[in-house]
C-alpha cells in the first residue's frame, strides 16, 4: 500500500497482451490491466482504478524487462500517446493482431468461422502516415524531468493531446509517423509564432489565437497545410498577423502546394461545419491508385496508410469476386475511394456517406476519372438504404461496408438482412463491432473468408475485411 490509500502491487508477472495495446497480469485471481509494458516484464504497478472484476494500473518500477522487448525508437515513447508499441518487435505485433481478431470473433461474434488468413504487413513501419494534426496550447504538458530541472520553460506548446487529456498538450522535437517536411513545418511554425509572441489556444477559456495545424501529404511529394485559428481570428487586429504568418509560412516553405485556414469560433476543433479559405496553390492534393485519382480537399477523409490502403482495397475488391455486371452498394463510402476503385469491375456502384462534403469529392473523383457507372447520395445510412433508392438503382448483388470504429447501426443491419445480397463485404477498423455486426447477420450470412491488414504498425490497431455470403 502507498501513501494516501494508494494501492501498490509488486513484482507483478505480466502474461499477455489485451484490448487497446494493455498487458493483462493477475493479483490474487484477479484481472489486472497495465499499460506500457509486455509479456515478460515483471514490474511493480500502481493502481489506477479499482473495479469490481478488474483492476488498472500503470508500472513504476520494471524488476526484469521481457525478453521480447526492442528498444524504443522515439524520445516521447511513454510520453506520448501515440505509438504505443515501439517496444514490442513488428513481427511480434502482427501477431498479438491477429489473435486481436480471433479473440473478438470468438468472444462477441461467437459464430462458425473459416481460418483467418495471415496478417498483411505494412510495407512502411515509420513515416507510413499522409495526414497528422497538431494542437496548439497555452498549458504544455511538462515532464518529471523537466520539473525536477526548475529551470523557466515556455509555457506554450504545439504538438499531440496527452492521453485522457483535452487541455494539455506535449510538445514533439521528432514524430516517426509522417515523412518530410512535416517535422520541419511543425517546428519552424512553433518557432515563428513564439518570437511573434501570437497567443495559443487555451481549451479552458477558449482564448488563443492558434488552435490546429494539419498536414497532409501525397505519395507524389503534394503538401497540404490547414491552419486552424481560434475566434480571436475574427477581430481586425488578427488579420495582420494572420497573413504575416501564412505569407512566411510559404516563404519558407514553398514546396507547399496547398495553404487554407480556418477561423473556428466553436468550443470544439472540428471544421467540417466551419469555411476553410484557400491562400495560396491548390485547394486539394491528389493521391493516385492503379491509375485512378483520388482529390483529397482540407475536409476530406482518405486513409492515412496510403500505401497500405491500396492492399486493403484489393483484398476488399478480391473478396466482392466482380464480373462486371453486378449492381454494388458502398456504404459508408467516404469520398468514394472504394467505389471508384472498384468501378471498373461492376455494372454499377451506388455509393452512400453522410458527410456532405465527402460525397461532392466523391463525385469529383468519379468524373475525374471519367467513370459514368457510378452514383453517390449524402445522409444517414439507415435513412438512405430504403426500398426507393433500391427501386430506383437496382437490388445489390454485392454490399461493400466501411463503417467508423462503432460499426453499423442495428437499423443498417437489419436492411441487409431484408435486402439478402449475394455477398457483403465488411471492412472495419473496429474488429469489436465487426464481430458484433456480423453476429446479428450470422442467421442469413456465412462468414467465408477473413483478411486481417495493419495500416498502423506500433499501434493496436488493425483493420480487417471479412467476407460474407448468403446462406
Amino acid at each position: 500500500m502507498g501513501k494516501k490509500g494508494t494501492i501498490i502491487l509488486e513484482k507483478v508477472l505480466v502474461e499477455k497482451m489485451a484490448a487497446e495495446g494493455k498487458c493483462i497480469a493477475y493479483h490474487n485471481e484477479q484481472v489486472v490491466f497495465i499499460n506500457q509494458t509486455a509479456p515478460g516484464d515483471v514490474v511493480d504497478v500502481r493502481i489506477t482504478r479499482k473495479r469490481k472484476k478488474h483492476m488498472e494500473g500503470t508500472p513504476i518500477h520494471f524488476h526484469h524487462y521481457s525478453e521480447l522487448r526492442v528498444t524504443p525508437f522515439c524520445q516521447h515513447f511513454g510520453t506520448c500517446g501515440g505509438c504505443k508499441w515501439q517496444h514490442i518487435p513488428y513481427e511480434q505485433q502482427l501477431a498479438y493482431k491477429q489473435q486481436q481478431i480471433a479473440d473478438n470473433f470468438q468472444r462477441i461474434g461467437k459464430i462458425d468461422l473459416p481460418d483467418i488468413s495471415p496478417i498483411l504487413p505494412s510495407a512502411e513501419t515509420r513515416y507510413y502516415r499522409n495526414k497528422l494534426e497538431y494542437a496548439f496550447s497555452s498549458k504544455r504538458w511538462f515532464t518529471r524531468e523537466e520539473i525536477a530541472s526548475g529551470q523557466e520553460l515556455d509555457r506554450r506548446a504545439l504538438g499531440f493531446h496527452m492521453p485522457q487529456s483535452f487541455d494539455r498538450v506535449l510538445p514533439i522535437a521528432h514524430c516517426y509517423l509522417q515523412p518530410a517536411p512535416s517535422n520541419e513545418i511543425r517546428l519552424a511554425i512553433d518557432a515563428y509564432a513564439k518570437a511573434h509572441d501570437l497567443t495559443y489556444y487555451d481549451a479552458n477559456t477558449h482564448e488563443g489565437l492558434l488552435r490546429t495545424l494539419t498536414i497532409r501529404n501525397s505519395s507524389h511529394g503534394e503538401v497540404m497545410l490547414v491552419v486552424q485559428f481560434g475566434g480571436g481570428g475574427l477581430r481586425p487586429e488578427a488579420a495582420d498577423q494572420i497573413e504575416e504568418m501564412l505569407a512566411y509560412i510559404m516563404a519558407t516553405f514553398p514546396n507547399i502546394t496547398s495553404l487554407q485556414y480556418v477561423i473556428n469560433p466553436k468550443k470544439n476543433d472540428t471544421y467540417h461545419d466551419q469555411e476553410v479559405k484557400h491562400y495560396a496553390g491548390s485547394s486539394y492534393i491528389t493521391e493516385t491508385m492503379e491509375g485512378l485519382q483520388f482529390r483529397i480537399s482540407a475536409k476530406s477523409f482518405y486513409q492515412t496508410n496510403a500505401q497500405q490502403a491500396y492492399t486493403l482495397y484489393k483484398v476488399a475488391r478480391t473478396f466482392a469476386g466482380l464480373t462486371g455486371s453486378e449492381v454494388v452498394y458502398d456504404l459508408y463510402t467516404g469520398t468514394g475511394t472504394i467505389a471508384n476503385f472498384v468501378a471498373a469491375n461492376a455494372g454499377k456502384v451506388v455509393g452512400l456517406e453522410y458527410v456532405e462534403e465527402a460525397i461532392a469529392d466523391a463525385k469529383v473523383n468519379a468524373q475525374l476519372n471519367n467513370l459514368t457507372n457510378t452514383a453517390f447520395f449524402a445522409g444517414d445510412i439507415k435513412d438512405l438504404l430504403q426500398d426507393e433508392l433500391i427501386s430506383a438503382h437496382g437490388r445489390p448483388d454485392v454490399i461493400i461496408t466501411d463503417p467508423p470504429r462503432i460499426g453499423m447501426h442495428p437499423d443498417v443491419v437489419k436492411k441487409l438482412m431484408d435486402i439478402k445480397a449475394r455477398k457483403i463485404v465488411y471492412v472495419s477498423c473496429g474488429p469489436a463491432t465487426q464481430a458484433r455486426d456480423i453476429a446479428m447477420l450470422d442467421a442469413l450470412y456465412q462468414v467465408t473468408h477473413i483478411q486481417p491488414v495493419d495500416m498502423f504498425p506500433h499501434t493496436h490497431h488493425v483493420e480487417n475485411v471479412a467476407l460474407l455470403e448468403l446462406r
